[in-house]
Protein backbone atom coordinates (compact mmCIF):
# COMPACT_ATOMS: atom_id res chain seq x y z
CA UNK A 1 0.00 0.00 0.00
CA UNK A 2 3.23 2.49 0.12
CA UNK A 3 2.24 2.72 -3.71
CA UNK A 4 -0.93 4.70 -3.33
CA UNK A 5 -1.05 8.54 -2.82
CA UNK A 6 -4.11 11.25 -1.83
CA UNK A 7 -3.44 15.20 -1.99
CA UNK A 8 -6.62 17.31 -1.87
CA UNK A 9 -7.11 20.75 -1.45
CA UNK A 10 -9.47 23.68 -1.13
CA UNK A 11 -8.49 26.52 -1.99
CA UNK A 12 -5.78 29.01 -2.26
CA UNK A 13 -5.76 33.00 -1.63
CA UNK A 14 -5.31 35.33 1.01
CA UNK A 15 -5.58 33.52 4.73
CA UNK A 16 -5.02 35.68 7.17
CA UNK A 17 -3.70 33.62 10.57
CA UNK A 18 -4.79 36.64 12.65
CA UNK A 19 -7.95 37.50 11.32
CA UNK A 20 -8.83 33.75 11.04
CA UNK A 21 -9.27 32.66 14.57
CA UNK A 22 -7.96 29.78 15.99
CA UNK A 23 -11.39 27.81 16.53
CA UNK A 24 -11.79 27.87 12.91
CA UNK A 25 -8.44 27.17 11.76
CA UNK A 26 -9.22 23.96 13.66
CA UNK A 27 -11.91 23.07 12.33
CA UNK A 28 -11.15 23.40 9.06
CA UNK A 29 -7.43 21.50 9.60
CA UNK A 30 -9.61 18.35 11.14
CA UNK A 31 -12.27 18.51 7.99
CA UNK A 32 -9.32 18.83 5.73
CA UNK A 33 -7.34 15.24 7.49
CA UNK A 34 -10.91 13.84 7.99
CA UNK A 35 -11.34 14.18 3.85
CA UNK A 36 -7.82 12.88 2.88
CA UNK A 37 -7.97 9.89 5.45
CA UNK A 38 -11.11 9.18 3.99
CA UNK A 39 -10.24 8.85 0.43
CA UNK A 40 -7.19 6.96 1.84
CA UNK A 41 -9.00 4.33 3.50
CA UNK A 42 -10.77 3.70 0.12
CA UNK A 43 -7.33 3.15 -1.80
CA UNK A 44 -6.19 1.12 1.20
CA UNK A 45 -9.49 -1.16 0.57
CA UNK A 46 -8.18 -1.48 -3.12
CA UNK A 47 -10.82 1.50 -4.66
CA UNK A 48 -9.46 3.06 -7.97
CA UNK A 49 -7.58 6.35 -7.95
CA UNK A 50 -10.93 7.55 -9.97
CA UNK A 51 -13.21 6.59 -6.96
CA UNK A 52 -10.66 8.03 -4.16
CA UNK A 53 -10.94 11.58 -5.91
CA UNK A 54 -14.25 11.60 -6.62
CA UNK A 55 -15.27 10.77 -2.99
CA UNK A 56 -12.88 13.26 -1.76
CA UNK A 57 -14.03 16.06 -3.65
CA UNK A 58 -17.67 14.90 -2.83
CA UNK A 59 -17.06 15.38 0.68
CA UNK A 60 -15.13 18.60 0.24
CA UNK A 61 -18.90 19.86 -1.55
CA UNK A 62 -20.50 18.67 1.45
CA UNK A 63 -18.45 21.05 3.66
CA UNK A 64 -19.86 24.14 3.54
CA UNK A 65 -16.22 25.59 5.10
CA UNK A 66 -15.03 25.30 1.00
CA UNK A 67 -16.45 26.89 -2.85
CA UNK A 68 -18.27 23.71 -3.67
CA UNK A 69 -21.47 22.18 -3.55
CA UNK A 70 -23.07 23.34 -0.40
CA UNK A 71 -22.04 26.79 0.83
CA UNK A 72 -20.02 27.59 -2.62
CA UNK A 73 -20.42 31.36 -3.94
CA UNK A 74 -22.94 33.08 -5.73
CA UNK A 75 -23.58 34.78 -8.65
CA UNK A 76 -24.54 38.25 -9.41
CA UNK A 77 -28.43 36.99 -9.45
CA UNK A 78 -27.74 35.42 -5.82
CA UNK A 79 -27.47 31.76 -7.28
CA UNK A 80 -24.85 29.20 -6.44
CA UNK A 81 -23.89 27.75 -10.21
CA UNK A 82 -21.53 25.09 -10.26
CA UNK A 83 -18.58 23.46 -12.11
CA UNK A 84 -16.67 20.29 -12.05
CA UNK A 85 -14.79 18.20 -13.48
CA UNK A 86 -12.92 14.24 -13.18
CA UNK A 87 -10.24 12.62 -14.90
CA UNK A 88 -9.26 9.41 -15.30
CA UNK A 89 -5.21 9.10 -16.04
CA UNK A 90 -5.61 6.00 -17.74
CA UNK A 91 -6.60 6.75 -21.09
CA UNK A 92 -7.66 10.30 -20.59
CA UNK A 93 -11.26 9.60 -19.76
CA UNK A 94 -12.87 12.62 -18.24
CA UNK A 95 -16.19 14.24 -17.75
CA UNK A 96 -17.27 17.84 -16.57
CA UNK A 97 -20.11 20.14 -16.17
CA UNK A 98 -20.47 23.93 -16.05
CA UNK A 99 -23.18 26.06 -14.23
CA UNK A 100 -25.34 23.59 -12.78
CA UNK A 101 -27.79 24.70 -10.18
CA UNK A 102 -29.58 21.91 -8.97
CA UNK A 103 -27.40 18.96 -8.76
CA UNK A 104 -26.15 18.07 -4.70
CA UNK A 105 -22.70 16.81 -6.03
CA UNK A 106 -21.58 18.39 -9.22
CA UNK A 107 -18.30 16.26 -9.28
CA UNK A 108 -20.72 12.76 -9.50
CA UNK A 109 -22.38 14.27 -12.39
CA UNK A 110 -18.96 15.04 -14.05
CA UNK A 111 -18.29 11.77 -13.37
CA UNK A 112 -21.55 10.37 -14.97
CA UNK A 113 -21.09 12.48 -18.10
CA UNK A 114 -17.80 10.38 -18.39
CA UNK A 115 -19.75 7.04 -17.80
CA UNK A 116 -23.01 7.21 -19.51
CA UNK A 117 -22.58 9.47 -22.31
CA UNK A 118 -19.99 10.18 -25.34
CA UNK A 119 -19.56 13.79 -24.07
CA UNK A 120 -17.02 15.19 -22.11
CA UNK A 121 -18.90 18.56 -20.91
CA UNK A 122 -22.39 19.17 -20.29
CA UNK A 123 -23.66 23.29 -19.40
CA UNK A 124 -26.39 24.72 -17.39
CA UNK A 125 -30.13 23.57 -17.03
CA UNK A 126 -29.71 20.96 -19.60
CA UNK A 127 -26.21 19.14 -17.70
CA UNK A 128 -28.50 18.93 -14.68
CA UNK A 129 -31.26 17.33 -16.41
CA UNK A 130 -28.96 14.65 -17.65
CA UNK A 131 -28.29 14.41 -13.70
CA UNK A 132 -32.19 13.53 -13.34
CA UNK A 133 -32.27 11.32 -15.85
CA UNK A 134 -29.10 9.47 -14.75
CA UNK A 135 -29.89 9.30 -10.87
CA UNK A 136 -27.63 11.89 -9.86
CA UNK A 137 -29.17 13.53 -6.43
CA UNK A 138 -30.96 16.77 -7.40
CA UNK A 139 -32.02 19.40 -4.87
CA UNK A 140 -33.05 23.28 -4.74
CA UNK A 141 -31.29 26.11 -5.55
CA UNK A 142 -31.76 27.09 -1.88
CA UNK A 143 -30.03 23.79 -0.47
CA UNK A 144 -26.51 25.46 -1.60
CA UNK A 145 -27.52 29.07 0.07
CA UNK A 146 -25.74 30.10 3.28
CA UNK A 147 -26.26 33.70 5.34
CA UNK A 148 -22.09 34.06 4.50
CA UNK A 149 -22.56 33.31 1.02
CA UNK A 150 -25.14 36.13 1.23
CA UNK A 151 -23.69 38.34 3.28
CA UNK A 152 -20.26 37.93 0.76
CA UNK A 153 -22.01 38.61 -2.17
CA UNK A 154 -24.16 41.67 -0.75
CA UNK A 155 -20.83 43.12 0.12
CA UNK A 156 -19.12 42.42 -3.66
CA UNK A 157 -22.20 44.20 -5.21
CA UNK A 158 -22.11 46.89 -2.58
CA UNK A 159 -18.69 47.36 -4.01
CA UNK A 160 -19.33 46.83 -7.50
CA UNK A 161 -16.56 43.91 -7.72
CA UNK A 162 -16.38 40.24 -8.62
CA UNK A 163 -14.14 38.14 -6.05
CA UNK A 164 -12.05 35.50 -6.30
CA UNK A 165 -13.60 32.97 -3.19
CA UNK A 166 -10.22 33.02 -1.90
CA UNK A 167 -9.94 36.07 -0.54
CA UNK A 168 -12.77 35.34 2.03
CA UNK A 169 -11.16 32.05 3.06
CA UNK A 170 -12.80 29.76 0.96
CA UNK A 171 -11.76 28.36 -2.49
CA UNK A 172 -12.23 25.66 -5.09
CA UNK A 173 -11.44 22.34 -3.84
CA UNK A 174 -9.76 19.32 -5.46
CA UNK A 175 -8.02 15.73 -5.49
CA UNK A 176 -5.67 13.91 -6.84
CA UNK A 177 -4.82 10.25 -6.38
CA UNK A 178 -2.22 6.98 -6.90
CA UNK A 179 -4.00 3.90 -6.41
CA UNK A 180 -1.95 0.62 -5.69
CA UNK A 181 -2.26 -0.27 -9.44
CA UNK A 182 -0.32 2.70 -10.78
CA UNK A 183 -3.16 4.56 -12.30
CA UNK A 184 -3.70 8.43 -11.85
CA UNK A 185 -6.94 10.57 -11.32
CA UNK A 186 -8.06 14.03 -10.62
CA UNK A 187 -11.68 15.71 -10.05
CA UNK A 188 -12.26 19.51 -9.03
CA UNK A 189 -15.42 21.41 -8.39
CA UNK A 190 -16.03 25.12 -7.70
CA UNK A 191 -18.78 27.62 -7.08
CA UNK A 192 -16.62 30.28 -8.93
CA UNK A 193 -16.45 34.02 -8.01
CA UNK A 194 -18.29 35.95 -5.73
CA UNK A 195 -20.59 38.74 -7.75
CA UNK A 196 -19.96 36.69 -11.38
CA UNK A 197 -21.49 37.36 -14.12
CA UNK A 198 -24.14 34.08 -14.38
CA UNK A 199 -23.09 31.79 -16.94
CA UNK A 200 -19.49 32.45 -16.24
CA UNK A 201 -17.16 29.55 -16.37
CA UNK A 202 -14.14 28.64 -15.13
CA UNK A 203 -11.23 26.53 -15.18
CA UNK A 204 -12.45 23.73 -13.31
CA UNK A 205 -14.62 21.87 -15.44
CA UNK A 206 -11.95 22.81 -18.49
CA UNK A 207 -10.21 19.49 -19.04
CA UNK A 208 -6.47 20.78 -19.69
CA UNK A 209 -6.81 23.89 -17.35
CA UNK A 210 -7.70 23.04 -14.03
CA UNK A 211 -7.99 19.32 -13.86
CA UNK A 212 -5.70 16.73 -15.70
CA UNK A 213 -4.79 13.43 -15.07
CA UNK A 214 -2.49 11.29 -17.79
CA UNK A 215 -1.08 8.02 -16.05
CA UNK A 216 2.49 8.24 -18.34
CA UNK A 217 3.10 12.06 -16.19
CA UNK A 218 0.64 13.51 -13.63
CA UNK A 219 -3.03 14.28 -12.28
CA UNK A 220 -3.00 17.81 -11.70
CA UNK A 221 -6.27 19.92 -9.51
CA UNK A 222 -5.76 23.52 -9.67
CA UNK A 223 -6.98 26.30 -7.34
CA UNK A 224 -6.82 30.45 -8.23
CA UNK A 225 -7.79 32.91 -10.53
CA UNK A 226 -9.66 30.72 -13.47
CA UNK A 227 -9.21 32.85 -16.38
CA UNK A 228 -5.12 32.98 -15.95
CA UNK A 229 -5.36 29.46 -15.77
CA UNK A 230 -7.07 28.91 -18.70
CA UNK A 231 -4.89 30.91 -20.98
CA UNK A 232 -2.42 28.64 -19.58
CA UNK A 233 -3.62 25.75 -19.90
CA UNK A 234 -1.93 24.77 -16.34
CA UNK A 235 -2.52 21.19 -15.80
CA UNK A 236 -1.47 20.83 -19.54
CA UNK A 237 1.02 22.55 -19.05
CA UNK A 238 2.44 20.44 -15.94
CA UNK A 239 2.27 17.28 -18.12
CA UNK A 240 4.08 18.91 -20.75
CA UNK A 241 6.87 19.89 -18.97
CA UNK A 242 7.21 16.17 -17.49
CA UNK A 243 6.26 14.41 -20.97
CA UNK A 244 8.28 16.74 -23.36
CA UNK A 245 11.43 18.69 -20.92
CA UNK A 246 11.55 15.46 -19.06
CA UNK A 247 11.20 18.05 -15.63
CA UNK A 248 10.45 16.50 -12.48
CA UNK A 249 6.74 16.70 -10.96
CA UNK A 250 8.40 19.64 -8.82
CA UNK A 251 10.02 21.34 -11.28
CA UNK A 252 7.05 21.29 -13.63
CA UNK A 253 4.27 21.93 -10.90
CA UNK A 254 6.55 25.03 -10.30
CA UNK A 255 7.66 26.53 -13.56
CA UNK A 256 3.68 25.89 -14.70
CA UNK A 257 2.55 28.02 -12.10
CA UNK A 258 5.31 30.84 -12.43
CA UNK A 259 3.72 31.20 -16.02
CA UNK A 260 0.68 31.87 -14.42
CA UNK A 261 2.09 34.45 -12.15
CA UNK A 262 3.60 36.20 -14.98
CA UNK A 263 0.24 36.93 -16.62
CA UNK A 264 -1.16 38.54 -13.33
CA UNK A 265 -2.71 35.31 -11.80
CA UNK A 266 -2.43 34.06 -8.51
CA UNK A 267 -3.01 30.63 -6.77
CA UNK A 268 -1.93 27.33 -6.62
CA UNK A 269 -2.26 23.65 -7.81
CA UNK A 270 -1.81 20.07 -6.36
CA UNK A 271 -0.28 16.91 -8.51
CA UNK A 272 0.66 13.32 -8.22
CA UNK A 273 3.04 11.74 -10.49
CA UNK A 274 3.22 7.90 -11.56
CA UNK A 275 5.76 7.43 -9.04
CA UNK A 276 3.59 9.00 -6.37
CA UNK A 277 5.65 12.28 -6.03
CA UNK A 278 3.25 14.94 -4.88
CA UNK A 279 3.52 18.42 -5.35
CA UNK A 280 1.56 21.41 -3.38
CA UNK A 281 2.75 24.54 -4.96
CA UNK A 282 1.00 27.59 -4.52
CA UNK A 283 1.97 31.40 -5.29
CA UNK A 284 -0.79 33.11 -2.58
CA UNK A 285 -0.12 33.90 1.40
CA UNK A 286 -1.73 30.23 1.44
CA UNK A 287 -3.53 27.21 0.47
CA UNK A 288 -5.65 24.90 2.07
CA UNK A 289 -3.68 21.49 1.64
CA UNK A 290 -3.61 17.90 2.95
CA UNK A 291 -1.78 14.62 1.30
CA UNK A 292 -1.06 10.92 2.24
CA UNK A 293 2.51 9.97 0.34
CA UNK A 294 4.56 7.39 0.99
CA UNK A 295 4.91 7.42 4.96
CA UNK A 296 0.97 6.42 5.03
CA UNK A 297 0.49 9.26 7.63
CA UNK A 298 -1.93 12.40 7.21
CA UNK A 299 -0.30 15.95 6.88
CA UNK A 300 -2.55 19.29 6.97
CA UNK A 301 -1.32 22.86 5.57
CA UNK A 302 -2.62 25.84 5.32
CA UNK A 303 0.05 28.71 5.48
CA UNK A 304 3.38 28.78 3.51
CA UNK A 305 5.59 27.73 6.39
CA UNK A 306 3.40 24.78 7.33
CA UNK A 307 5.05 21.67 6.97
CA UNK A 308 5.45 20.74 2.92
CA UNK A 309 7.44 17.18 3.73
CA UNK A 310 5.35 15.00 0.84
Amino acid sequence: MSDARIAIHGGAGVIDPESFGDDREARYRRALEDIVVSGWNLLRSGASALDAAEHAVRLLEECEYFNAGRGCVLNADGVAEMDAAVMDGAGRRCGAVAAVQLTRNPVCLARRVMEASEHVLLAGPNADRFGAEHDVEQVSRDFFVTEDRRQQLASAAAAGRVSLDHDEKYGTVGAVARDREGHLAAATSTGGMTNKVPGRVGDSPLIGAGTWADDATCAVSGTGHGEFFIRSMLGYDVHCRMAYRGSSLEEASRDALESVARMGGSGGLIAVDREGHIALPFNSPGMYRAWIGADGSPHVAIYRDDDLDT
